[in-house]
C-alpha cells in the first residue's frame, strides 16, 4: 500500500476535515463511473479508499505514522552501521597533522589511502669516503679542498631524513593550520537529525484566552506538556525542539504539534475573533432592547437596534483572542429569533392580521 498521505495530497498535520474533504474530491476524481475508459480506475478508487479509512481513525493513523517513523530510523541506523564498517576497513597511514588534532579532540577523520599524496623523500647524497689525512706535523693544519662541499651537503640532508618514520611529529605550523581548520569545520558540520513527530493537541477557546499548558498525546502513547504561545489560533504550529526521539549518534528530534480549537463551546473561533450566538424575541427584535452577552471576561451589556433581524451581527471591540502583539480581537454576536415556550394568542392574531392584510 503507497502512503495515503500521498494518496490523498494532504499534509501529514492535516486535520480530520481537510482529509475528508480531500478523499470526497479524489475519490470523485477517480471513481470509475467517471473514468469508464480507465482500466485502473477501480484500482485506484479502492486504494483512495484504503487510505481514507487509515486516516480518519486516530488510532490506525497513529499507528501508521509510528511505524512509518520506526521504519525511517531503522533504515538511517542500516546507512550509519554501513559507514562505521566502511570507515574500520580503511588502512592505517603515517600521522599527520589534521589527524593528530582528530586524535586529541576525541575524533578520528583519517584521510583514505587513495586520497592522500605520498610523501616525497628527498634522495640522500652518498657519502664519499674521506682521504684518510696524512700525518702532519704539530702546528700545521692541512685542508682537504673538497671538505665544505660535503660538509655542506650533510648539512641539508639531515632534516629530510626524518621523513621516513612513519609517526613523525607534524610542524608546528601544520599543527596551528589543522586546529583552525578543525574549529571551521565544527561550525559548519551539521549532523544527522532524527526524523520529526506530528500530533495534534485539542484545546478549548478558554484555554487559548489562558495560555494554559495542553497535554499532547504522542504516536507511542507517551504525553507532552505544551505551552500555547500567544496569538495561537486554530491551526497554529507549535515546534517542541528536542523533544522527540532519541537515537546515538543523531541528534534529538523535535515534535511538531498543531492547535486545534474545539467548536462546541460557546464561543466559535475565527482567527483572533469569536462569535457567539445571541437569542432574542420577536418583540426585542422589532422595537429593541438592551441586553447581556456573555464574554471571555463576564457578561457586557448589548444594545439590541430596533427591527434587527437574525443575520444582524453587533461588534464588540476587544472582547475576542489576544494576538501576537498584545492586542484582542473582537466578539461577534449574532442574533437569533426565538419564539416564547408558549403560544401567545395576541402576537398570533397579530401575524394572522398581518399576514390576510386586517388591521385591528
Amino acid at each position: 500500500m503507497r502512503d495515503p498521505y500521498s494518496v490523498l495530497g494532504v499534509r501529514r498535520n492535516a486535520g480530520a476535515d481537510e482529509i475528508k474533504a480531500a478523499w470526497r474530491a479524489v475519490a470523485k476524481a477517480v471513481h470509475p463511473d467517471q473514468n469508464k475508459d480507465d482500466p485502473l480506475a477501480t484500482q485506484r478508487f479502492a486504494e483512495a479508499g484504503r487510505a481514507y479509512e487509515v486516516l480518519k481513525d486516530p488510532k490506525l493513523r497513529n499507528r501508521y505514522d509510528y511505524a512509518r517513523r520506526e521504519a525511517e530510523l531503522r533504515r538511517m541506523e542500516e546507512m550509519k552501521r554501513k559507514r562505521r564498517g566502511a570507515a574500520e576497513e580503511e588502512t592505517v597511514d603515517p600521522e599527520t597533522a589534521d589527524e593528530m588534532i582528530s586524535r586529541i579532540f576525541g575524533t578520528d577523520n583519517r584521510v583514505k589511502p587513495q586520497e592522500r599524496k605520498p610523501a616525497t623523500v628527498a634522495p640522500q647524497a652518498k657519502a664519499e669516503p674521506k682521504p684518510e689525512a696524512k700525518a702532519e706535523p704539530k702546528g700545521e693544519a692541512v685542508t682537504e679542498p673538497d671538505a665544505k662541499p660535503e660538509a655542506k651537503a650533510e648539512t641539508v640532508e639531515k632534516p629530510t631524513s626524518f621523513g621516513g618514520f612513519p609517526r613523525a611529529a607534524a610542524p608546528a605550523a601544520e599543527l596551528v593550520s589543522a586546529i583552525v581548520r578543525r574549529i571551521r569545520g565544527a561550525a559548519n558540520k551539521t549532523a544527522d537529525k532524527v526524523p520529526e513527530i506530528f500530533c495534534d493537541v485539542t484545546v478549548s477557546v478558554e484555554d487559548i484566552f489562558r495560555r494554559e499548558k495542553a497535554t499532547a498525546t504522542l504516536p507511542d502513547g507517551q504525553t507532552l506538556k505544551v505551552s500555547l504561545p500567544a496569538g495561537a489560533t486554530d491551526g497554529s504550529v507549535v515546534r517542541l525542539k528536542e523533544q522527540g526521539y532519541r537515537l546515538n549518534g543523531m541528534l534529538r528530534g523535535d515534535v511538531v504539534v498543531t492547535v486545534r480549537i474545539a467548536q462546541d463551546g460557546a464561543f466559535r473561533p475565527d482567527g483572533t475573533d469569536l462569535r457567539t450566538t445571541l437569542p432574542v424575541n420577536i418583540q426585542d427584535a422589532v422595537l429593541g432592547c438592551e441586553t447581556t452577552a456573555e464574554t471571555l471576561t463576564g457578561p457586557v451589556k448589548v444594545m439590541v437596534p430596533a427591527w434587527s433581524g437574525s443575520d444582524h451581527v453587533i461588534r464588540l471591540e476587544g472582547h475576542g483572542l489576544p494576538s501576537a502583539d498584545g492586542k484582542r480581537g473582537d466578539l461577534l454576536v449574532e442574533l437569533r429569533l426565538m419564539l416564547w415556550e408558549k403560544p401567545d394568542e395576541k402576537v398570533t392574531d397579530l401575524m394572522r392580521s398581518l399576514r390576510n392584510g386586517l388591521y385591528l
